[in-house]
């Protein structure tokens, strides 16, 4: 079995004000850093065999403070991004309804073969998304086999991991958490997934009142 610590990565500029990311590759904002630094700390002391993170700069740079306080390599796949959103990418959530009105009431109702306007990507449906994102995790839990690994990735990866060990439908509404640089520990028994916890973010609460906010 494999044990994974899920995590996804700190925040943005452009979670902040609801702007639907993707693909395109937006930095961490200042709050999203000190997230990842508290997250690193929060794991300084936890054994990890390995460390997995999407290319997608904000998941990178909450991954290497992780990586440094290991001293491991950082191990960058492709396959850990965020869902492709085609011509959504770049718009915030009111922008979606007014520009694209049959596309976003299909995806606020999780439409999984909804396939929504190509922008300078074509859009994955849920469907295919859901796919490249459990076989991602799945295989980097196959090529490590007994250890405990940590995948650093995207909320969208998140839903469907969660969704994979409970065996949740895609259309279904979600009705957990998906939180910026908390940690989710999940296993990998060979023929499944199992959430062990989920959404831990003490860690979090405990950085900003050291900050004073």
């Amino acid at each position: 079995m494999t044990e994974i610590l899920l995590i996804r990565h700190g925040e943005t500029a452009w979670n902040a004000e609801r702007r639907l990311q993707g693909h395109l590759d937006i930095p961490l904002n200042a709050h999203g850093e000190r997230q990842a630094q508290a997250m690193a700390r929060a794991l300084q002391d936890t054994p990890l065999d390995a460390i997995y993170s999407s290319d997608l700069q904000r998941a990178c740079a909450t991954a290497q403070p992780l990586a440094e306080v290991h001293g491991l390599p950082l191990q960058l796949d492709m396959s850990l991004r965020e869902r492709c959103f085609g011509a959504f990418e770049g718009l915030l959530y009111e922008e979606l309804e007014m520009r694209f009105p049959v596309a976003y009431a299909q995806w606020r109702a999780r439409d999984p073969d909804a396939r929504f306007p190509a922008g300078e990507r074509r859009a994955e449906t849920l469907n295919e998304f859901y796919r490249r994102a459990v076989e991602a995790v799945q295989g980097i839990a196959e090529r490590n086999p007994g250890r405990r690994i940590a995948v650093v990735t995207h909320g969208g990866v998140l839903d469907c991991l969660h969704r994979a060990a409970h065996n949740t439908g895609l259309a279904a509404a979600r009705h957990f958490d998906v939180l910026n640089a908390a940690i989710n520990r999940l296993r990998w028994t060979g023929v499944g997934f199992e959430v062990l916890s989920w959404a831990e973010n003490g860690h979090l609460v405990a950085a900003m009142d050291e900050l004073g906010h």
